[in-house]
Formats: structure tokens, C-alpha cells, sequence
């Protein structure tokens, strides 16, 4: 695959003794991509951007993001070639400004997500890298003069011991810009300003860089979403568009399609590892399949296949969905109807597909409809359904109104997360991103009290 353009490369200053590998991504790059890596970089990055707004939604402090930003980047980012490194880095940003283009909501997270990065990257460079790469930027603003510092000196004092930043040095570089090119800046008070301009010392210039990084991302991605809507959508449609289409919602996570670091679960055991292990999206269902004995399609294939991950073999899945159907519809009618469909599900009917349970992202994606009872409950119930639901399963009020405030928020997967921790009584500082996730990790930490 060519992408088209004109490759970045990494800012050297004029001097030519200071390296930076961040990247600007003003052009794309000109390479033969193959598919394969199309895809597989874009879902590195996307670990990378996804880990720091989880990072950013459970409140981490900045000390805590740099950390963790560091940490995701070179897991998932880092190659031993500089030259294959800055490759990855260059291809997997423009896969990803092409998935997250297309629709507003999509290019305001991207943007956000992109800012922070860039912004933590930045503030790990050598001094000498971030001047290389202020220079790259080149941007209108000049250093302040000495005669001029002279005059604001002891403004510029009063306002860093007044913020506790670090105090100023003889040899401490000043850029006088208009305030509002670093809002940040000034809405933590943290800058002094003169007649409508802010002067920045050189350790707080990443604040100006963000602003000019964010201004020039948006900017292409909205010239990115023309090019997707008028041109590459359709010419690429039969390759490139099923992959960009699903890049945006694609689980990253292992997919659970076989049991794993847990033991095979009984019938006999069912009901007591429902309560105690599993979230409250199957443990809703299970519930109301022993409460009405029926479930509709989209519960039945939500419960079965989570059920089929969690070790439940397909003669027992046969005799615990036979068992609950037949006091309904009767075991005749269950033989002719809802058999065929399970024993799909365990790859022995049809294609012999091997399915796999559902992600949170899928599940929280779907639309139930009236009658149905499966999807995400942090996401479809009401608040009443859900404070309800969670006073049941044991969750304290307090934590309980912290729960609440993630899902006002959206952050349905959070609002699981403080779910587990709160009925386990232990952290879960990976966050829970599959159903079957959150069993294993129950068991887990049950298991290690026994």
C-alpha cells in the first residue's frame, strides 16, 4: 500500500548536535505500507492513546500520566531501529487520523488523545531536543530581550515563587506571547502577563507547542474527512475502508474464545460463581434467564458465548440453557429451536466458527430493544435500574455515587471497573475491558483468600 505525500523526518537543529524522534505528521509519509502493518501499527498506537484516557478519566496526576505515557509507549510504540521505530510512528499516526476523521466525536477524542501524547513526549526531551524541536515549529515568537527582562524581573520572580515553580536562573530564556496562545497557562494562574501578553520561561514553551500541535491536528483532520467522504472511502472499499471502519470500536484485548488461567465452570457451581464473579451485564442476564426462563436472541448469544469463554462445555451449556428453556417452551420445541444456534456458538454446527464472547466496547455498542435485556447496564439501564443493581450486588453508597459519576460522564467501563474494585475490595489498575476479564480477575483474587 503507498500512502502519499512527502515523509517527515525527525528535527535536527541547525547546529546539528540536538535529535528528537517526535515527529510533526505534517505531511504523510511516502512508503509501501503492507496491509498487515496498516493495521497492526494503527493498533499499537491505539493501545497507547486508549491506555492515556483511561489514564486521564480515572484522574492520574500529571506525574503519574508522564509515567504511564512512557511506560504505554515503549511497550507498544518502540522498535530496535531508530529508522523502523520512526516509521511506525509516522505510518500509525495517519492510519489513525484516517479512522478517526470521519465523524466529530471521533476527531475530538483523537485530538485529545494526540495533544497529551505529544505534550508528555515533549517534556521527556533533553532541553537541546526541545529547542530542536521549537525550532521545527517555527513559530513567530522571539526570545525576550535583556533589556526588557531587566524590566519585568522582578514581576517574573514574584509570579514563580508565587506558583512554586522552580526558581529562575540567570541564563533562563523567556518568550513574550499573546495570552490566549496559552490558556492553560493562564487558567492555573501559572504565567505572568503584560499588556495582553504572557511571558513563558523555556520550561513551560511545551504549553505553547501544544496549542500550535492542536491547532495544526484539527485542522487536518478536517481536510483528512474531506479527502476520506470524496475519495478514499469508495476507492478503497473493498480493502483499506473495512479496516479504517473497524479500527475505531476494535477490541485490543485477548478475545477469550477459549477458557484460560481458570478453572472450567460446573453446573453446580453456576449459580454461586454467578453472584460472587460475574459483572453486572452477565450477572443481569443469568438472572433474568432463572427468573423468566427465556432470554431473546441478542441475551442468549451475550450470556452464551461469556458462559462459553468462562469454561461452561457445550453439553453442559445444552443441559443448563435446556434445563431453564423447557419450563417455557417446553424440551421439544428447545430441541428444534435454540439447540442448533448454541451448538454454533461452540464451532460444531454451520462453519464450525469458533465465536468469541463479546468485548465491552460491542456490548456497549448494541441496542436493546423493548423485551431485551442484554447490552451494557452502565450504559441502558436507568438510574434508578442501576442504583438498584448495584445496592444488590453489595456496592456501598459512596461508592455507588462514584460509579454514577462515571457513567454521566460515559466512562461505562470506569463505571465497571469502580464496580469490581468496590465488590472485591482490591484495585484493578488495567481497567475492565471484557466480561471475561472481569471473571478471571474475581477468581483470581477470591482464589488467593481462600
Amino acid at each position: 500500500m503507498e500512502i502519499v505525500g512527502s515523509r517527515g523526518k525527525s528535527s535536527v537543529s541547525s547546529a546539528g548536535d540536538a535529535f528528537t524522534d517526535i515527529q510533526l505528521y505534517r505531511s504523510a509519509p511516502e512508503l509501501e505500507v503492507r496491509l498487515e502493518d496498516f493495521e497492526l501499527y494503527a493498533v499499537h498506537r491505539l493501545r497507547v492513546l486508549k491506555g492515556i484516557s483511561d489514564g486521564l478519566s480515572r484522574g492520574k496526576k500529571p506525574n503519574e500520566m508522564e509515567d504511564l505515557v512512557n511506560k504505554l509507549w515503549e511497550a507498544n510504540m518502540k522498535r530496535s531501529e531508530a529508522s523502523e521505530f520512526i516509521n511506525k510512528d509516522i505510518i500509525s499516526h495517519f492510519v489513525l487520523r484516517l479512522v478517526y476523521c470521519r465523524e466529530e466525536e471521533l476527531r475530538k477524542w483523537f485530538l485529545s488523545m494526540e495533544t497529551t501524547l505529544f505534550r508528555y513526549r515533549f517534556q521527556r526531551e533533553s532541553p537541546e531536543g526541545q529547542r530542536a524541536l521549537l525550532a521545527e515549529f517555527n513559530l513567530p515568537y522571539k526570545a525576550v530581550s535583556g533589556a526588557e527582562y531587566e524590566s519585568v524581573k522582578d514581576k517574573l520572580k514574584q509570579a514563580t515563587r508565587s506558583t512554586g515553580q522552580s526558581l529562575l536562573s540567570a541564563d533562563t530564556i523567556f518568550y513574550k506571547v499573546p495570552f490566549e496562545q496559552v490558556p492553560d497557562l493562564v487558567a492555573s494562574r501559572r504565567v505572568f502577563i503584560l499588556k495582553g501578553y504572557a511571558y513563558v520561561a523555556m520550561n513551560q514553551v511545551v504549553s505553547l507547542l501544544v496549542t500550535q500541535y492542536r491547532s495544526n491536528l484539527s485542522k487536518a483532520l478536517v481536510l483528512t474527512n474531506r479527502k476520506w467522504t470524496s475519495m478514499i472511502r469508495e476507492q478503497e472499499k473493498d480493502r483499506l475502508t473495512p479496516i479504517v471502519e473497524a479500527l475505531s470500536t476494535s477490541y485490543l484485548g485477548p478475545d477469550y474464545s477459549q477458557p484460560r488461567e481458570c478453572a472450567e465452570i460446573s453446573l453446580k457451581d453456576i449459580d454461586q460463581v454467578a453472584k460472587s464473579s460475574f459483572p453486572l451485564c452477565m450477572r443481569h442476564l443469568f438472572e433474568k434467564l432463572r427468573e423468566d426462563h427465556h432470554l431473546k436472541h441478542g441475551g442468549r448469544m451475550q450470556l452464551g458465548l461469556f458462559l462459553k469463554g468462562v469454561g461452561l462445555k457445550l453439553d453442559d451449556a445444552l443441559a443448563f440453557w435446556k434445563a431453564e428453556f423447557s419450563r417455557k417452551v417446553g424440551a421439544e420445541r428447545f430441541d428444534k429451536e435454540y439447540a442448533y444456534s448454541i451448538r454454533h456458538n461452540y464451532g460444531k454446527e454451520g462453519k464450525r466458527t469458533d465465536y468469541t464472547p463479546y468485548s465491552c466496547q460491542k456490548i456497549i455498542s448494541s441496542t436493546p430493544g423493548v423485551g431485551d435485556h442484554h447490552g451494557c447496564p452502565y450504559r441502558h439501564f436507568s438510574e434508578e435500574n442501576l442504583r438498584a443493581a448495584l445496592n444488590k450486588m453489595g456496592v456501598g453508597n459512596r461508592a455507588v455515587e462514584d460509579v454514577m459519576d462515571k457513567v454521566r460522564s460515559r466512562h461505562y467501563q470506569l463505571a465497571c471497573t469502580l464496580t469490581f474494585e468496590a465488590v472485591h475490595g482490591a484495585s484493578c489498575d488495567a481497567g475492565i475491558n471484557h466480561p471475561n476479564q472481569y471473571y478471571i480477575d474475581s477468581q483470581k483474587i477470591l482464589e488467593s483468600r481462600q
